[in-house]
């Protein structure tokens, strides 16, 4: 019977973690997508300062959680998120807007499907 105990409570912990990280990278992701969103308007509005320095601080925050992120997160996943921040990068110093504009969405897209990936839903454990 004690066995029985440890093991539901190894479950139950598991369960926890698992809601925990979910919640976490919800709340952080979106605080960088957020970033990212307020750089497009900047852009829009032709300052493309400001938009570089809000797309720099959003990828120094994902880059200062990058040893969680290959933790919890495919691999695969992250270098994605990484590959779109350079890719932004570029189209915001040479100001190209439309294709700015689509990198963004692009980026903005993959980070919340990162969250939607670790939610415990019935759609992640099919």
């Amino acid at each position: 019977m004690k066995r029985l105990w440890i093991a539901a409570a190894l479950l139950a912990a598991a369960v926890v973690l698992a809601l925990w990280n979910s919640w976490h990278l919800k709340s952080y992701l979106t605080r960088v997508s957020d970033l990212l969103d307020h750089a497009e308007v900047l852009a829009e509005e032709g300052d493309w300062d400001g938009a570089q320095r809000l797309t720099q601080d959003a990828y120094s925050r994902w880059d200062q959680r990058s040893c969680y992120f290959y933790t919890v997160l495919r691999h695969a996943d992250t270098d994605e998120v990484y590959t779109g921040f350079q890719e932004v990068q570029e189209y915001l110093s040479c100001q190209e807007a439309g294709e700015y504009s689509a990198a963004n969405a692009r980026l903005t897209a993959q980070l919340r499907l990162l969250w939607e990936m670790e939610q415990l839903t019935l759609q992640n454990l099919l």
